[in-house]
């Protein structure tokens, strides 16, 4: 498809302004997690189930050929014929010299992501055939002219009366909003195209390769009429979709229905193995045939996947599309905006991947890194991490923009001259500064700061008040370094300074290398790997020379940063790796090391308060650290406060670093909805362990709700120290 006039900008402005969209997509998101939960309910070990269908698939891809070779074989043996289709080119062209060869005029379709992945119908159309969607999904975007805005749901953007007005215009007679009379007009309308077609096309769910058994998971029995009425059958299939064993289709069907739409099972659960009988009408009477069945694997790039390090975890997706009904950019603008056919994260990736690098360039900043759809997803896909790697990938080739390089060589990679420049910065603001923030931006900046406010650079980073708030400690139990990350040394000090109180009563010696720089998660986040190794090794070296017990950082971002990014930067590289490692297993974040040596001295029992407090989860510490109860832990015990839980406490704040700041229509509707969940619990404090989420969520309330503050759980805690 042609990407290159695109303006994504405008098209996510008509998204948001677009009503019934946002209805449409708030309603289902609401919904969706509590049905998704209340379906889990019998299972046992979740977790479990997941990983039993990540471990079938991590099998499954790597005997990828092994595994197709059987299936061709178990299906020719069935009376199947097997075409294994490079592109979607080759599929079209053997699809339709098949039609020629048999006669087909008329065509009936059950729900296919690989046809509408190659824009099928548009060819077969355009060779005069006559082609039916007889998903009702499918049926509906295909009156309206509109593609897929969802892998399960493709109409889920419509409301009824659009439905409605669909209909009526086809069916040539005024339709009413009524859904029961909508869906049995639609019954009606279809009937005979079942009846008159020559061939029914059918995707499939998994394809199995000891019986050659296609599986079709569906709600509404169309499938069964397009794969048994006519009398050729075609199977369109993604090379991801085989499995190797019957025993293998149960994790599958245990989950996919669960994950897409919150049921137990679904309504039709269909199993199709070789030729079957079939009823035709030859010389006036009807008569039983064996159906032609031909089954079309579809390549398209997925082998070339496959046979990557990285890009193989794409045959970890089963298609339930769980991982859009959780993303906060997806349930705010629709799938429209990912350009092609598949929506969302796992879109993105395989839109690169199927379709073309250019197309997945114009939307890779679409994902926000929250990593919902990590945490749900059956097959465990680190969608996020494979969107990064994409975009390490573009850099490779392409390089950034001129300016970008420009400023992450010289600006970024340059300790002194990035910390002058944040120190001037800090002079330069001072007329659109009020106490610790900017509310008010000229010019075409204004719009930057409409809804909320900036965070203003501090007067004195922490850097400078390291020598007034270090206390000699006689005998300390650490030595621990403190790595501040951007945020705490430059806008947020006072957080710094109350890390130093709190672990200096704990006996701690706190040490801060002063050749700290950024952890580089910003120049990650854009793809440049390279600038990023120069800033991690001026970091490791910093803290390799400061030779302390524990390295730690109130920020989870650049926690998981040294964690796992820093390994995953040298990994050809020993000498740098074996150096990252020693330090990444000394590498602590505040909230877990403090609440474990809390614990350890007693302190952490729940302490009656008055005022009252909530807390928000960041992405990084809950989903990236796994942290989510110390911080909570340390509130219970903290003097003074009591915790109220608010709604959706881990639904990401909007930050995201520089996303907040570039796609500011995106991030203020989904810190608004953050604001409202902290004002219903009535605390006068919402506590944080992330700077980037306080820099964010700070922002909001400074122009929504003055009244309530945000705090540092470090802050919290160093209140209750005294001097």
């Amino acid at each position: 498809m042609e990407t290159n006039n695109r303006n994504v900008k405008n098209e996510i402005a008509e998204k948001l302004s677009d009503e019934t969209l946002r209805g449409s997509l708030g309603r289902f998101a609401e919904a969706y997690p509590t049905a998704r939960a209340k379906a889990y309910e019998n299972v046992e070990d979740i977790d479990a189930l997941r990983e039993q269908v990540r471990q079938m698939k991590i099998g499954t891809v790597a005997e990828i050929e092994k595994v197709a070779d059987k299936f061709e074989a178990e299906a020719i043996k069935r009376g199947a014929k097997v075409f294994r289709a490079k592109d979607g080119d080759a599929l079209k062209k053997y699809l339709l010299d098949l039609c020629e060869e048999k006669g087909v005029k008329r065509i009936v379709k059950s729900k296919s992501m690989a046809s509408e992945e190659i824009l099928l119908n548009h060819t077969l159309e355009d060779a005069g055939l006559h082609v039916k969607e007889t998903d009702l999904g499918e049926w509906i975007i295909s009156l309206a002219g509109h593609k897929p805005s969802h892998m399960v749901m493709p109409a889920i953007h419509l409301n009824r009366d659009q439905v409605a007005g669909y209909f009526s215009k086809e069916l040539k007679q005024e339709i009413p909003n009524d859904i029961p009379f909508m869906v049995q007009a639609a019954r009606q309308n279809l009937r005979k195209e079942f009846l008159l077609a020559d061939m029914g096309i059918s995707g499939a769910n998994f394809g199995i390769a000891e019986n050659s058994a296609i599986g079709l998971v569906t709600n509404e029995g169309n499938a069964r009429l397009v794969t048994t009425l006519p009398k050729i059958h075609v199977v369109i299939m993604g090379y991801e979709k085989l499995i190797p064993t019957i025993k293998d289709a149960a994790p599958i069907l245990r989950t996919l229905p669960r994950n897409a739409t919150g049921q137990l099972m679904t309504s039709y659960m269909t199993m199709t193995a070789g030729q079957t009988p079939v009823m035709v009408k030859k010389d006036g009477k009807w008569v039983e045939e064996k159906k032609e069945l031909h089954i079309i694997l579809l390549d398209n790039g997925r082998l070339k996947a496959a046979h990557d390090d990285k890009f193989k975890e794409i045959y970890q997706c089963v298609r339930c599309a769980s991982c859009l009904n959780v993303c906060p950019i997806y349930t705010l603008v629709g799938g429209h905006v990912y350009g092609h056919i598949y929506s969302g994260g796992i879109g993105a990736i395989l839109t690169a991947l199927l379709n073309s690098q250019e197309d997945f360039d114009k939307i890779n900043e679409l994902c926000i890194g929250c990593r919902k759809c990590v945490e749900i997803c059956p097959g465990k896909i680190n969608i996020p991490g494979l969107i990064d790697e994409l975009r390490s990938q573009t850099v490779k080739e392409k390089g950034l923009p001129f300016g970008v390089r420009m400023v992450f060589e010289n600006v970024l990679a340059n300790r002194k001259v990035f910390h002058n420049l944040l120190r001037l910065a800090s002079i330069g603001q001072k007329p659109f500064t009020t106490g610790n923030v900017i509310r008010h931006l000229p010019l075409f900046l204004a719009g930057m700061a409409k809804d909320r406010s900036l965070p203003a650079v501090a007067d004195v980073p922490l850097r400078d008040r390291i020598s007034k708030i270090t206390k000699k400690i006689t005998r300390p139990t650490k030595r621990v370094a403190f790595f501040a990350g951007c945020n705490t040394d430059f806008v947020f000090p006072e957080t710094g300074e109350a890390v130093y109180k709190v672990l200096q009563d704990l006996k701690m010696e706190v040490v801060f290398p002063e050749d700290q720089s950024c952890c580089g998660k910003p120049l990650l986040g854009m793809g440049d790997r390279e600038i990023a190794k120069k800033i991690a090794k001026r970091n490791i070296i910093a803290f390799e020379e400061a030779k302390a017990d524990v390295i730690l950082s109130s920020c989870p971002t650049c926690t998981e940063t040294w964690h796992e990014t820093y390994l995953d930067l040298f990994a050809d590289d020993a000498e740098w790796k074996a150096r990252a490692e020693k330090l990444a297993h000394k590498f602590r974040e505040f909230t877990s090391f403090v609440a474990e040596h809390y614990e350890k001295a007693g302190r952490l029992k729940k302490v009656a308060g008055g005022k009252k407090v909530t807390y928000h989860d960041s992405c990084h510490a809950k989903r990236g650290l796994g942290i989510s109860k110390e911080p909570r832990a340390l509130l219970a015990a903290s003097k003074g406060y009591d915790l109220v839980e608010m709604k959706d406490c881990d639904k990401c704040c909007g930050m995201a670093g520089a996303f907040g700041i570039k796609y500011t229509e995106i991030s203020m509707p989904i810190l608004k909805q953050k604001i409202t969940n902290i004002k219903d619990t009535g605390a006068e404090i919402i506590a944080v362990g992330c700077p980037a989420c306080m820099m964010q969520i700070q922002g909001g309330l400074d122009k929504q709700a003055p009244h309530i503050k945000v705090k540092h759980v470090a802050q919290l805690l160093a209140e209750d120290i005294k001097d």
